[in-house]
């Protein structure tokens, strides 16, 4: 069955969307502890989360690249995901999206949230000819992000190792076997329209259920 082009996938309960980010271990170490973001962590700069794990071990080489030697498995609400989702800006203009490069930038420049689709990854890093959303959170964003919508924060590095050692040594079956399982995830109609999803699964509901 093929995979429309734009769709997001990730693990999620009827509360909670599973999201991942990458740090250096001063940073993500003390949030693992507090159960909460905090000093070193910035709330002053964008902060990106990634709903696709695979992409996630793209980004950081299998918490191999400096400053990302540490992967974190974010548990945040589904309601403040949306509320992002909801009042986020494309990265890049879409004529059919924003009718003028004008209006885009307006809206870029005023909006907390910025979304990009990017090729989704195959458990070997490969790019696959579907993708898979990044969300781009600033400003206000960040700090619901940091005081509302965080639940759970769990260091998941030595999982990340265990799979690509599995890799390395030629036994991808049980690498597969260790990753999280992702499902499409139903977007109200209005944010899939935003975000420039492609038709596929919606609930159909306005957003904040």
């Amino acid at each position: 069955m093929s995979v429309p082009v734009r769709q997001i996938r990730a693990r999620y309960s009827a509360d909670t969307i599973t999201v991942y980010q990458a740090y250096p271990p001063q940073i993500a170490l003390p949030a693992v502890a507090a159960s909460r973001f905090v000093a070193p962590f910035k709330r002053d700069r964008m902060t990106w989360i990634k709903p696709s794990f695979l992409w996630m071990m793209y980004r950081c080489g299998w918490a191999t690249k400096p400053g990302q030697e540490r992967v974190l498995s974010i548990d945040i609400t589904r309601e403040g995901f949306e509320w992002a989702l909801a009042r986020a800006c494309l990265s890049h203009y879409d004529r059919d999206l924003h009718g003028d490069k004008a209006t885009w930038l307006r809206q870029l420049k005023i909006s907390p949230v910025r979304v990009q689709w990017d090729p989704e990854r195959s458990l070997q890093l490969k790019a696959l000819p579907y993708r898979s959303l990044q969300v781009g959170l600033s400003g206000e964003a960040v700090d619901r992000y940091v005081d509302d919508w965080a639940v759970a924060i769990t260091d998941i590095t030595p999982t990340v190792h265990l799979v690509r050692d599995l890799l390395r040594s030629g036994d991808g079956q049980a690498a597969a076997a260790l990753l999280p399982v992702e499902q499409v995830y139903p977007l109200p109609d209005q944010i899939a329209v935003g975000l420039n999803a492609s038709p596929h699964l919606t609930t159909g509901k306005a957003p904040g259920r």
